[in-house]
């Protein structure tokens, strides 16, 4: 049968879930229910009527209706339509300043407990808010790559306590730091086994021939306020050899994460575990290339002195339970490593939330400045991460951040200042009823934060009338339970009141299994007895209704998956979950998957359809529209990058946000730009001291864009022009500076010239 134009265009608009009757549609009626859960299971509008002489006229199927159908036809007020609903247990308010009044907690979250109530195909809502309280307690675990490496840096950071304690005490008045260090497993491959190695593995390595033996991972400093106790434990350490690129660091990360009392971490503190290499890690199956079969297994392995005593017998973890375990103890991993290998450990950054990643510099002059960085870039975001959510339960959060915008699909707010909250609303949706009648629970915390929100579930998939039933009652001919309504017969009887025999004389009751005169008795998929279908077994699935005619697997396919696996096949027809439209559900109404670095949807040049970015501006491309080199802004959109990472200067110098900013850019410096190359666009800005600064952006197969930068600014003076193609499209001439005498250090950008 067509569908009505109206259902169309509510599809359209994401309602078919909200609009159970339309022209020549009920949903509910449709749907062939004959008990009160079936009815309740169709669609969250429908309600059962479970008076006795209501539908006597009627077929069993008309007690399940939209409640203003019911109460019309003369139901009254006895029907089953149970609602969802949301019960906040336990809501203590915000705090304002991280350093509370002893015995009470710091709150950082709030509501902290909170209970609903949902049926199925229903949602309910509720909101919680987060908030960066100001003057929180740090805790700073400083773990460090002591393989040879890393001598100089372990030069440049023996008076790094003092420094970092001053630094840290200008944004908290609590402040605690931790030092541990690792080298890697003390086994071929990966250590120097030799006997002649073992008291000193670097004999016969001439720039450097004395170290410490190669050892895991040692736990060196506790958590402590007093700083010159850092000072001295650094100045006592020595460098090792190991003899492999890849380091053992993850081995110690673990240990650093889970080994709670040992390391000192407090409940009521922000925790930083800063991880210092210039190499890559060994992750998991790396340790059976020295014989070490046995996964870890994420304990605490750490003996009297501190020492990992399972490094020669476990594998290295792997990136899953790094990131259980830095999230079960709310700790917020820095990555501090060398430029060569920023980007792998970015991809981590991935798979492990609450991690950052920052370059370090060959000597480690910088780390004082990068822990700094890190500590605001992880003080100015907040991220929700969900623990335990039940299967069948769907999860939908919208953001409104310091601006005041609401950013539906999205979990998480950046920017925010210390003392901001951010606020969520979090919507709740049970797709089905649980097999057993059970309660759930899930968790809700923001990522590197001990504050959490827990929610109880409970499921109303019962129908209160289903307590007053009475088995082999009078009113079912004693053959039968009589429960909200109606009778359910006991095996061999048939009819409204379990009058019938299965096997009696049909012949007067044939009409009243056809759904209209000529179509077949019970839609040619069941046996006609006693006035009622009895539908067959299905292989594939369920048949029902009063004639037979719905089954719950005809509905669309995608991808030969039904309703695309997000949503549930009800007589032919697919009933999406929360966060899916469509036919078979395979649209997507989340719109956290188009937004860009900017927070933009699609950068502004194009439409979010299905959660993918359609692009309607003429040149652009990307998964957010983020690319384009032909459209007006092309230059302007590089020039931010260009001028944070390698020009050092303006608002933007902030090394967090230029990796930001950087994140999808290859950059070259060179002293002389081609200015006439074919594939790339040149952009040039006049700066304070009328000098020019040029450079190239193009886009790269892999998807990155190459920016081609000048070292120096050029002198302003002999005009030349310049002709830039673009994309093959279009010719344009632009007038150039000739390069002259121009200071190194006027770096500032002027008025925009070019593109």
């Amino acid at each position: 049968m067509p569908r009505a134009p109206a259902l169309l265009f509510s599809c359209l608009l994401g309602l078919c879930a909200l609009v159970p009757r339309l022209p020549g549609l009920n949903i509910c009626t449709s749907g062939s229910a004959t008990s009160c859960e079936e009815c309740l299971l169709i669609h969250p509008k429908c309600a059962w009527c479970f008076k006795e002489d209501f539908g006597s006229l009627r077929s069993v199927t008309s007690r399940c209706d939209l409640k203003a159908n019911l109460i019309r036809n003369g139901c009254g007020v006895e029907f089953e339509s149970p609602a969802s609903s949301t019960q906040v247990l336990r809501s203590l308010p915000l705090s304002s300043k991280g350093s509370s009044p002893a015995g009470s907690d710091v709150i950082q979250l709030t509501p902290q407990e909170v209970t609903v109530t949902l049926r199925p195909g229903d949602k309910t809502a509720f909101q919680l808010q987060v908030r960066q309280v100001e003057d929180y307690p740090v805790d700073l675990y400083y773990l460090m790559d002591l393989s040879l490496s890393m001598k100089d840096d372990l030069e440049n950071i023996r008076s790094l306590g003092t420094k970092l304690a001053e630094e840290m005490r200008k944004l908290t008045s609590n402040f605690r730091l931790g030092f541990g260090s690792f080298v890697d497993k003390n086994i071929s491959p990966f250590s120097y086994t030799a006997p002649r190695y073992q008291t000193n593995p670097c004999i016969g390595y001439k720039l450097f021939p004395n170290c410490v033996p190669s050892f895991g991972f040692r736990h060196l400093l506790p958590l402590t306020d007093r700083v010159d106790s850092f000072n001295e434990e650094v100045r006592k350490q020595r460098v090792s050899r190991n003899r492999d690129a890849p380091e053992g660091g993850f081995d110690a990360v673990l240990q650093a994460a889970v080994c709670k009392e040992k390391i000192g971490w407090r409940k009521d503190a922000l925790h930083l575990l800063v991880f210092t290499t210039d190499d890559v890690p060994h992750i998991a199956l790396d340790g059976k290339l020295g014989g070490l079969v046995q996964p870890h297994d994420g304990q605490c392995h750490l003996n009297e002195a501190n020492e990992y005593t399972a490094s020669n017998q476990m594998d290295y973890p792997s990136l899953a339970l790094l990131g259980e375990k830095l999230a079960e103890n709310n700790i917020n991993l820095i990555f501090a490593v060398t430029k060569n290998h920023y980007m792998l450990y970015k991809n981590f950054t991935a798979l492990i939330p609450g991690t950052t990643v920052e370059i370090l510099h060959g000597d480690s002059k910088n780390i004082l400045q990068l822990i700094i960085n890190a500590y605001n870039s992880i003080r100015s975001k907040v991220e929700l991460s969900v623990w335990d959510q039940p299967e069948d339960l769907n999860l939908f959060f919208t953001a409104t951040c310091q601006d005041g915008v609401s950013y539906p699909g999205q979990r998480k707010c950046e920017g925010l200042k210390i003392g901001d909250t951010a606020s969520f609303e979090v919507s709740v949706e049970a797709r089905s009823c649980p097999s057993k009648h059970v309660q759930h629970t899930f968790t809700l915390r923001p990522v590197g934060f001990r504050d959490s929100l827990e929610v109880g579930v409970t499921y109303n998939c019962r129908c209160g009338c289903s307590a007053g039933l009475e088995p082999d009652s009078a009113r079912c001919s004693s053959n039968g339970t009589y429960v909200c309504g109606l009778c359910e017969c006991n095996p061999g009887y048939l009819g409204t009141r379990c009058e019938c025999q299965e096997g009696e004389s049909q012949s007067g009751y044939q009409n009243l299994c056809r759904e209209a005169e000529g179509k077949p008795l019970c839609s040619g998929r069941g046996q006609c007895s006693c006035n009622q279908c009895s539908c067959f077994e299905s292989e594939f699935g369920k048949i029902y209704g009063s004639f037979c005619e719905c089954d719950n697997f005809s509905c669309a396919r995608n991808k030969g998956v039904l309703c695309s696996g997000h949503g549930e096949c009800h007589c032919g027809e697919c009933k999406c979950h929360a966060g899916y439209i469509g036919d078979n559900c395979n649209c997507s109404t989340d719109i956290s998957t188009c937004q860009a670095r900017d927070g933009h949807i699609c950068s502004d040049r194009g439409h979010c359809v299905c959660g993918q970015c359609q692009c309607t501006e003429p040149g652009a491309f990307g998964e957010t529209c983020e690319k384009c080199p032909t459209c007006p802004d092309a230059c302007s959109t590089k020039r931010d990058c260009v001028e944070c990472l390698l020009l050092h200067s303006g608002s933007s110098a902030d090394n967090q946000t230029c990796q930001n900013l950087c994140k999808d850019e290859v950059i070259t410096r060179v002293d002389t730009i081609v200015k006439d190359d074919q594939e790339a666009v040149l952009c040039f800005y006049k700066t304070a001291k009328d000098c020019v600064m040029m450079f190239t952006y193009s886009e790269l197969p892999s998807g990155k864009s190459n920016l081609t930068v000048l070292r120096e600014p050029e002198r302003g003076g002999t005009q030349f022009p310049v002709k830039i193609r673009i994309q093959g499209l279009l010719y344009l001439t632009a007038v150039v500076q000739k390069k002259d005498e121009c200071s190194s250090g006027d770096h500032r950008w002027g008025g925009a010239g070019g593109l």
